[in-house]
């Protein structure tokens, strides 16, 4: 058995998680992949795959669903088009997958707290920089109180659509509150950066928490096991080199602009996403770490929904 599901928006992210669903949905049957373009890129690989389109928006859609809407709706369009997709979709008592920053529903990274919000009407999936980087910050966090987590997120502006170049505002904004709401930090703070460098790099993420003081060989071991955890659905994740660690005392705080003074330990650490090239080429970690943590909340949506235990 499975459980029927619809993505709208087919740029970037909508097709590479159409492709991903495709090969590698175990309990997902895609039923439609919406746009507002009948000229896509994405909409014409999926007629070509056999997956049923249209191109006049979700609602469009669903009128042509006839009162049988899809189960599980993913949205890959845009922060400000997901608020009238919300409304829809609960209307249509559909559970939604949002892979905006519109966060209307709790923040989801997998290997987090998924199974706190396997029932939600609608769970947001924070940004590609959040999935990467807000598992780093929780890792620390289980191991010392973390007063300040900052990221830097480093793309390549090839693998940047449209919707994530009009949602740059709400990219710092959503990834900055998850490394709070869902990562633990008391402050957050997160920059994004499209690089355009060619030919394209991979996507890069740096890390830096500010902790109490902890055994540095505890921290490190809690960020390797979370990182195999993540690449369990993202295997191109992986530090791209060693755990490193700062320490200040009172004789030499931290200093940083708007806060007090620190004392601890700072833990650095250097991530690489290489993509699985399912749409674009492997340089575009960012889209498939965001598809990828999709999928797997839609396949936990889709157990829960046929009976099964998450």
């Amino acid at each position: 058995m499975t459980v029927t599901c619809a993505i709208v928006g087919s740029g970037n992210i909508g097709t590479d998680l159409m492709k991903k669903v495709l090969s590698r949905g175990k309990n997902l049957e895609l039923v439609g992949l919406v746009g507002i373009d009948p000229e896509s890129d994405g909409l014409a690989r999926a007629r070509k795959l056999g997956v049923p389109t249209s191109s006049e928006g979700l609602s469009g859609f669903l009128a042509s669903t006839n009162g049988n809407a899809p189960k599980i709706l993913f949205d890959a369009t845009s922060a400000g088009a997901h608020k009238a997709h919300d409304a829809m979709a609960r209307e249509a008592g559909m559970q939604v997958v949002d892979l905006t920053p519109a966060a209307i529903g709790p923040y989801v990274v997998p290997v987090v707290n998924l199974d706190d919000h396997v029932s939600g009407s609608n769970v947001n999936m924070v940004t590609c920089g959040g999935q990467a980087t807000v598992p780093i910050v929780h890792a620390v966090s289980r191991v010392a109180e973390v007063h300040y987590a900052e990221i830097v997120a480093s793309i390549s502006s090839r693998s940047a659509g449209p919707g994530t170049r009009a949602n740059i505002d709400e990219f710092t904004e959503t990834t900055a509150q998850a490394l709070e709401v869902v990562g633990g930090a008391k402050t957050g703070k997160a920059i994004i950066i499209l690089n355009p460098a060619e030919p394209p790099l991979i996507m890069r993420d740096t890390v830096y928490t500010f902790s109490d003081e902890a055994d540095e060989a505890s921290i490190a071991g809690s960020i390797q096991r979370t990182v195999a955890a993540v690449q369990a659905y993202v295997p191109g994740y992986r530090l791209a080199q060693e755990v490193q660690f700062e320490h200040f005392d009172p004789g030499n705080p931290l200093r940083l602009p708007g806060l007090a003074p620190m004392t601890g330990v700072k833990t650095s650490v250097f991530l690489e996403v290489e993509g699985a090239g399912d749409y674009l080429p492997p340089y575009a970690g960012n889209l498939d770490i965001m598809t990828s943590a999709a999928l797997a909340v839609g396949e936990t949506f889709a157990t829960r929904i046929l009976g099964g235990t998450p």
